[in-house]
């Protein structure tokens, strides 16, 4: 295999770090690793301590103090995120300071800064993103957005990209970001065969939202209409009708559409072109022909997926349209 350049990734291990926000991209950097890529992965810590406790009690080591290292063009630093309780203390953003500085000159020296979820705010406090695009988890936009001003926070996306600096939205995009990294270091092939190889569905771009349609619609209580809408995200391709639904869950069909209507707020027809229109655009990242897409998500005909899309127009990319 021919070789890969080298790159140094660098974790910063807050106080109550979530493990999720490091636990997934440390995992996607050490699979590069083990696939040849040149990548070297550090933890860094905020004081002389050499261990933290992270936000779930467990306990992470060997820490090596940030002021001891000093980063260059190929290297990426990593700042997960932490209980937004700790936003709201004077004290946490006080005894950050000397970090916040040392931040900053190293991406002065050209290093790339990706924050994930809400480690967001510490690069808004170091003033790392005035006048650039961030985004956060969705829980906090509009606190990032009143605490820092200067800041044009981005809603919806599951990371953005602006001069050298990724923030994402926290757990499950920390891992889409990071093999993001990977495809612009080393290629699309070689990322999607890291994400092949932790089982990744669907690498997911910058432009995608946070909430997936496959998500949406589901913050209600009603049993049946969760199984509704189970078995229709299930299959694509299977021709439903409301009267074999309803016969599934034991309603009548007017009950169903009914209940449908009331506990998510849409049709089921709604739901069903929602659902298509979001597998169609996963598909086409992954640059099936609109053949095959017309195929995978059940309609009969091209013709019919360039109707659907254009009723959504507005989320379609140039390439669909």
């Amino acid at each position: 295999m021919e070789a890969l350049s080298t790159h140094s990734v660098y974790f910063f291990i807050p106080p109550g770090v979530h493990l999720l926000d490091v636990a997934g991209p440390i995992q996607i950097f050490y699979e590069a690793k083990e696939e040849g890529a040149g990548i070297e992965i550090y933890f860094l810590g905020p004081s002389e301590v050499t261990e933290q406790t992270s936000s779930a009690g467990l306990i992470l080591g060997a820490l090596k103090k940030y002021d001891c290292v000093s980063l260059g063009k190929k290297d990426w630093l990593m700042i997960p995120g932490v209980d937004a309780g700790f936003f709201d203390s004077d004290d946490f953003y006080i005894g950050l300071g000397p970090f916040y500085s040392w931040m900053k000159e190293q991406y002065r020296n050209g290093a790339q800064i990706c924050s994930i979820c809400t480690g967001t705010f510490f690069l808004a406090q170091a003033g790392l993103l005035d006048r650039k695009q961030a985004t956060t988890h969705w829980k906090y936009f509009d606190q990032l957005r009143n605490k820092y001003p200067a800041i044009e926070v981005v809603r919806d996306r599951l990371f953005v990209e602006d001069c050298r600096i990724l923030s994402s939205a926290g757990v499950a995009s920390g891992i889409d970001m990071s093999l993001y990294i990977l495809e612009h270091l080393y290629g699309p092939l070689f990322a999607t065969k890291i994400a092949k190889e932790v089982v990744v569905y669907l690498r997911r771009g910058p432009a995608d939202p946070q909430l997936s349609i496959f998500l949406q619609y589901r913050n209600h209580l009603d049993q049946c209409m969760h199984q509704v809408q189970d078995i229709i995200s299930r299959d694509l391709t299977e021709r439903h009708t409301i009267s074999s639904l309803a016969m599934e869950v034991h309603m009548s069909a007017r009950n169903l559409s009914r209940t449908f209507k009331k506990v998510t707020g849409i049709t089921i027809g709604q739901y069903i072109e929602k659902l298509r229109v979001e597998k169609a655009l996963q598909l086409s990242s992954q640059g099936e022909t609109m053949e095959n897409i017309t195929l995978e998500i059940g309609l009969r005909s091209v013709n019919q997926l360039r109707s659907l899309l254009k009723k959504y127009q507005e989320k379609i990319p140039l390439s669909l349209a």
